[in-house]
Parts: structure tokens; sequence; C-alpha cells
């Protein structure tokens, strides 16, 4: 999904930056595409049904990747001299990660704490417990 909203991102941005300055249709853009996001993350990735506490939830998985992705596009755009036009596209690629974690934290509540819990030892063949 992480591709999708992406592309749905960028779908948006293009045609706002052409009548507004980049990182303000980058900001824009972004708002718009997280509504799209919280609908595709919880049919499609993670199979759950959407209620309005998740969506209220939702944007805090995104203001990390929000903070990530608007550092990489002001360094990209200002130190690297990348065009505004494609800047955003590899900005993006660096926060999936990063969101996909906190997403599925949100989305499935407890899934990290299952995750991390470790699984019982199965006992060795033929030994007995004896005091």
């Amino acid at each position: 999904m992480g591709g999708v909203n992406t592309a749905t991102f960028y779908v948006l941005y293009l045609p706002l930056h052409w009548w507004m300055p980049y990182f303000a249709a980058y900001t824009l853009a972004f708002l718009l595409a997280m509504v799209g996001s919280f609908f595709m993350n919880t049919y499609f990735t993670y199979r759950t049904r959407p209620t309005w506490k998740k969506f209220l939830l939702f944007p805090l998985t995104n203001v990390t990747n929000y903070v990530i992705q608007s550092a990489g596009l002001y360094a990209l755009v200002t130190w690297g001299g990348m065009d505004t036009r494609i800047a955003p596209l590899f900005a993006a690629v660096l926060a999936i990660p990063f969101t996909f974690v906190l997403s599925r934290k949100i989305l499935i509540p407890g899934t990290t704490r299952a995750a991390e819990a470790p699984e019982p030892e199965p006992a060795a063949a033929g030994s007995t417990s004896r005091g």
C-alpha cells in the first residue's frame, strides 16, 4: 500500500504544484492522500474495520511520515538542487517503513506486544521433568 499511497499523493501534488508553491502543494496533497491512506490501510493492509477512533488517531502515524518527508523534501530541493516536481517521490520512499510500523500499531492494537512476546520453548523429545 505504501506505493499506492505515494502514487495517490503524487497525482494530487503535481496539479497543486502548478498553481501554488511546492511546499504548500506538498502539504495539501499530503493531507488529502492521508484520508485515502487510512481507508486503504484499514481495508487492504490490515483487514480491519475503520472506526472514528482509528480515523482520528491515524494522523499520528502520519506526523512522523510528514516530518521525515518534509525534512527530506527540503534537503533534496534546497541542498541537493533536486527538481520540486520529483523530490517528493524520493522523500516519500524514505518514510514508508516508518509509517508502516506506526500504522500497524494504531490500526491493529496490541500487534507489537504480541509480536515481541517470546514463544514457549518445546520440551526436548524424551525429556522428563523430575525435581
